[in-house]
């Protein structure tokens, strides 16, 4: 299969879930376990541009398919979906919105003008915050901006280092170790 635009061979028993080849054998950790029955969504991933949940495929149904995870979706965080999510604040605990992102880039781009019904419809994610309004809002968003009509502009520019981000956040700022041995008694 291809996994983010590399083709990929797991050597794994095919009835292995592809949720775990793809988070144990790619450490692919941005698709998440959540319930493990494909009723919550997180797991969600593009097979072959169709938003499907990991869990309930086996590396043998994936096999010969193109797949994308959050990590492929876009590497510096520039898709339209990812860029509106933040602007409306639409990411809380964050566990969610990979699943949740990949469903909405599958109805973007099978629906490039999608109604609340639509996106009711083609995002069944349980997110435990409730960001519901505030997801209509960013996938409006993420259409709006996919077709030019409007830029998403509160969101952080796209690509950012961690060395720009530790800038803004102390936690972040890499520490510098000694490189002198600690006493020894």
């Amino acid at each position: 299969m291809t996994v983010n635009s590399r083709p990929v061979q797991y050597l794994l028993d095919p009835d292995t879930p592809l949720l775990w080849a793809l988070r144990d054998a790619s450490n692919l950790t941005g698709t998440k376990y959540g319930c493990g029955t494909g009723d919550c969504g997180a797991c969600m991933v593009l097979v072959d541009g169709v938003a499907l949940r990991s869990c309930l495929v086996t590396i043998a149904e994936a096999e010969g398919r193109l797949i994308t995870t959050i990590e492929g979706l876009s590497r510096d965080r520039s898709h339209p979906v990812q860029q509106a999510l933040v602007a409306e604040q639409a990411i809380q605990c964050g566990f969610c919105t990979p699943g949740i992102a990949i469903a909405a880039a599958a109805l973007l781009e099978s629906n490039p003008s999608p109604s609340r019904e639509d996106m009711d419809a083609a995002i069944p994610n349980i997110c435990r915050c409730g960001v519901y309004p505030r997801l209509a809002r960013a996938i409006t968003r993420a259409s709006e901006a996919a077709s030019g009509a409007r830029a998403i502009e509160a969101a952080p520019p796209p690509a950012i280092t961690p060395e720009e981000a530790a800038r803004d956040v102390p936690a972040l700022k890499p520490t510098t170790r000694s490189t002198t041995s600690p006493p020894r008694d």
